[in-house]
């Protein structure tokens, strides 16, 4: 078999066999071709895209290249939820303690960010004592015992993705459905779980822009489910405006701790609240209904902010003590109306320039940098008011100018769209 013969076929935008898939992606693994002839396979599959036989072919390959999570001694309903990222995305901190106080297991396997918003990880590394690195055993005892737990992603899990995507990352061939969708589907399904939800962010903040897009993605990643018989349930939601008040790792730790303390933003909440329904109703098979009734028990009872805590500490997590060193400047509106438009890509940016995301995986972060929004999409703002607090140790050029053209501030309201745009099973 030739690895020319290969690229050519798919260049041709000829349907590829599963054996040529295994080989192209094994041979890279194993260092057996070089960084050259593999990107040039990632371009042919890129122009060409791939049926969803070769994409099923391709997710295969990336499972096989690694271990598979068996989650069978755990006996409570298990399901797994996964973000595609976005500004301010701190859901996973919210979801993950409100299920497993529902009595569903929540196994979570995340990643750190890279570009401009952090990930999951780089958050819960901002709390001091974390342990995002637990053995297998610790990690099916925590989910027998808490319920949930939140580790950084193994190294022995789909191999051949992390290798791939890292040239994708390098090359600039990231927004390619197929591709996108085997990387994200390998991972899941080795992680062990029969039921994954997954948050398929939208707009400005994320790397999907556009709603057709993330339907073809969201449709893609549904079929491979199937393939697997895993029940892959995909909600699109908006990611134009930054998610809640804070981004920035330690400070969206923060209002997840405001969050169990009923301190939060509108949006934010109804996304929670709906994240969290769907996986508990899918992996209990209730009604969402019956689901969201004992979700916001949950959380006005306190029992989800109880178990919030048990999971931070059981992961050895001093709550307490967070990595949020910072100097705050303040940033004062310049004039009245409606904010009618928050940019979260601009705000991404600047939080990206204060220190807080990276571009290789083994970039130092500042846990502590990041802005709070005072005013949020639709309210009225008065000249003078504060707009929002702006949290540095290094200070960026005219970043209060950043922070205030990311507000669109106008004399008539505008309708604010609603965060969930669709779900599709």
């Amino acid at each position: 078999m030739k690895t020319s013969d290969i690229i050519l076929k798919k260049q041709n935008n000829e349907k590829l066999e599963y054996k040529e898939i295994e080989y192209m992606v094994n041979s890279y693994v194993k260092d057996k071709i070089s960084d050259k002839t593999m990107s040039d396979f990632i371009w042919a599959i890129y122009n060409n895209g791939l049926s969803i036989e070769e994409t099923y072919y391709l997710t295969d390959v990336m499972i096989k290249s690694g271990e598979v999570i068996d989650l069978s001694e755990i006996k409570k309903p298990i399901v797994d939820k996964h973000s595609t990222g976005g500004v301010g995305d701190k859901i996973t901190l919210i979801v993950s303690p409100i299920v497993a106080a529902s009595g569903v297991c929540v196994p979570k396997m995340s990643g750190r960010g890279l570009g401009l918003t952090g990930g999951t990880v780089d958050k819960l590394e901002s709390i001091t004592g974390y342990k995002l690195n637990l053995t297998k055993k610790q990690f099916i005892e925590s989910l027998k015992t808490v319920g949930c737990a939140v580790i950084s992603q193994s190294e022995k899990i789909a191999v051949a993705d992390k290798k791939i995507y890292a040239l994708r990352n390098e090359i600039g061939a990231v927004d390619s459905i197929p591709l996108i969708a085997s990387s994200i589907m390998s991972k899941k399904i080795a992680s062990g779980s029969d039921v994954i939800i997954i948050d398929l962010k939208v707009g400005q903040g994320a790397f999907m822009k556009n709603i057709k897009d993330a339907t073809s993605l969201a449709k893609t990643m549904v079929k491979i489910g199937k393939y697997y018989n895993k029940k892959v349930i995909c909600t699109l939601s908006d990611m134009n405006i930054p998610l809640g008040s804070n981004i920035g790792n330690a400070l969206e730790v923060k209002e997840a701790i405001d969050f169990f303390d009923n301190k939060y933003d509108k949006r934010l909440y109804e996304l929670s609240v709906y994240i969290s329904s769907l996986m508990i109703s899918s992996a209990k098979k209730i009604s969402m209904s019956n689901a969201k009734n004992l979700v916001i028990n949950l959380i006005e009872s306190g029992h989800a902010k109880n178990k919030f805590y048990e999971w931070i500490k059981n992961q050895g997590g001093n709550i307490k003590n967070l990595k949020d060193k910072a100097k705050k400047y303040i940033v004062i509106s310049e004039k009245s109306g409606y904010i009618n438009k928050i940019d979260s890509l601009k705000l991404s940016e600047l939080v990206f320039n204060l220190g807080s995301g990276r571009v290789k995986k083994t970039d130092k972060i500042d846990y502590a940098c990041g802005v709070v929004l005072n005013k949020k999409i639709g309210q009225k703002v008065l000249k003078g008011e504060i707009l929002g607090v702006i949290y540095y140790n290094k200070k960026v050029e005219n970043m209060d100018k950043e922070f205030i053209d990311a507000f669109t501030i106008e004399k008539k309201k505008k309708k604010v769209k609603k965060i969930i745009i669709k779900t599709i099973k």
